[in-house]
């Protein structure tokens, strides 16, 4: 496994793998098996596999939450080398922002709604860095779990709006046996709020309305921030603590 943390060696690399089929994990590290399955459908898709490790400051809307991420650089490195990686890229701010974060990619329809509307310039800071990581790597695909749904509706519409020569492919949630989707704010739960946790996914996928379903994830010990239908998904994030969590789900139609 080839570690690469400078982006002028890593785009003197990238020059000599042109005739291979490159597929792309983007990641913020403290990795779990959502993260993993998606190397896998990587590596079964395409000729290389490349990494990102990167937790970007600019799509954290409370500098609180970015100096909470959890951080396990060593123990991600160890996941990627056992799964087989080729390459992890590990820039720093300074080497992606060069501009001081001076130029974005911004879109006002989707990003405004839900998660846009309650991390103001979360959308923002995730689509450009992404932009950049994609510019950086330059794959055939890039692979983005479905937990993140309206993240991944925008990566996708961003790619079409720009004409970028890559894939985005949709990988379904991966879930604990309880059923709580895998998320790096899960170290963050104690041992209570992970009994109380699966709730979510439960409460989320049962037939109630909306108005019932919030009710029953306010009555269970959920603060909700909303819960939605939208894009033949419903959608939801709360609070347990001082951890933010969201999921979804596809809307069942008769």
């Amino acid at each position: 496994m080839n570690i690469v943390s400078d982006l002028k060696i890593w785009q003197a690399l990238r020059k000599n793998l042109d005739q291979k089929r490159i597929g792309f994990v983007p990641t913020m590290g403290n990795l779990h098996q959502g993260h993993l399955s998606l190397c896998r459908r990587a590596q079964n898709e395409n000729e290389l596999t490349v990494v990102s490790i990167f937790v970007n400051p600019t799509q954290f809307n409370q500098a609180q939450d970015f100096d909470r991420y959890p951080r396990t650089i060593e123990a991600d490195l160890a996941l990627l080398k056992e799964a087989g990686v080729d390459y992890v890229l590990m820039p720093d701010s300074a080497a992606l922002y060069p501009d001081h974060f001076e130029i974005k990619i911004t879109e006002n329809t989707i990003g405004a709604l839900l998660e846009g509307e309650h991390r103001p310039g979360h959308f923002t800071g995730m689509l450009t860095v992404v932009m950049k990581l994609l510019n950086l790597v330059q794959p055939q695909y890039a692979y983005f779990g479905e937990k993140d749904y309206q993240q991944l509706l925008l990566v996708k519409k961003m790619v079409e709006a720009l004409f970028l020569p890559c894939e985005i492919v949709s990988c379904p949630t991966v879930r604990e046996a309880s059923g709580l989707a895998m998320s790096s704010r899960n170290s963050r739960l104690t041992a209570a709020q992970k009994q109380l946790a699966p709730q979510l996914h439960q409460i989320l996928s049962s037939h109630l309305p909306l108005e019932q379903m919030h009710e029953a994830l306010t009555k269970a010990g959920f603060r909700v921030e909303y819960v939605a239908e939208k894009w033949g998904r419903r959608l939801v994030a709360v609070w347990l603590g001082e951890v933010r969590l969201i999921d979804n789900v596809g809307v069942k139609t008769c």
